[in-house]
């Protein structure tokens, strides 16, 4: 995967929505449980392209998903969180490696369709309301790998997979953010291997993990006050437009 060079283009303006988009989506991220990786690509794709995206995210999801534990780690199920990383820890290494061999046309599709799915998906999963075993969550944990680590916006497949296991409220959040620091280690040591972590992707993403950091905690503090139910539609609203977006331009440099 060859990085663009659009990071110098950037402007002071540009930067400052990037971060206030961090700290909109960690809020986002530390109410729901999900939400930081389906909304910055909205905002990064345009300024930097498809490919250096699921590295950014990657990057700064480490202080996300730390900030994240840390307001939440009474909560955490460590058992089951242990179960997860052991069955997702190869396939998000393989699905890492997939996504660097990607084109940005290739990247922008991979993560438009990502996002565009995971909406019904989630509806389907809570409506359905399946209950699984430990085997049931190693079994997804395989699956989950595979797309946690070559597209953005997959965690909601994580998020119904500990509600299923039986984990409920706080206890999601946390234990999902310690997953996710998990495959978050494994997938940025992929991207450093392929080269795909540059000076300018490290610096976006310590921008935007340092805007989610306050983020979580105001999050702790909204999460009795909010209907979960307002920001959840937005949400859904936000990436299913971003993903048509994002699918529409990659059909259209595929088709070029």
């Amino acid at each position: 995967m060859t990085i663009v060079s659009g990071f110098a283009d950037i402007s002071l303006v540009q930067l400052l929505l990037v971060a206030a988009m961090a700290l909109f989506a960690s809020i986002i991220g530390g109410l729901a449980g999900y939400g930081t990786g389906a909304l910055m690509p909205l905002v990064l794709v345009p300024l930097v392209g498809a490919e250096p995206v699921v590295p950014i995210i990657a990057i700064s999801a480490m202080l996300t998903n730390a900030s994240r534990a840390l307001a939440y780690v009474r909560h955490a199920d460590r058992r089951r969180a242990a179960i997860v990383l052991a069955c997702a820890g190869l396939t998000t290494a393989l699905g890492a490696y997939g996504y660097t061999r990607l084109t940005n046309a290739g990247a922008a599709l991979v993560i438009g369709t990502m996002l565009i799915l995971s909406v019904p998906l989630r509806r389907v999963l809570r409506r359905r309301a399946v209950k699984i075993g430990d085997a049931g969550l190693a079994a997804g944990s395989v699956g989950y790998g595979v797309l946690v680590g070559g597209t953005s916006g997959s965690g909601v497949i994580l998020l119904s997979l500990l509600m299923a296991a039986g984990l409920e409220g706080a206890a999601v959040v946390a234990t999902d953010a310690m997953i996710s620091l998990g495959t978050g280690l494994i997938k940025i040591s992929v991207f450093g291997l392929a080269g795909a972590v540059t000076a300018q992707v490290l610096a976006l993403a310590l921008l935007i993990g340092g805007m989610a950091v306050p983020g979580a905690f105001l999050a702790k503090a909204f999460v009795e006050r909010m209907p979960v139910q307002i920001h959840t539609a937005i949400l859904d609203a936000a990436v299913i437009t971003g993903g048509l977006v994002m699918t529409a331009a990659a059909a259209r440099q595929l088709v070029v």
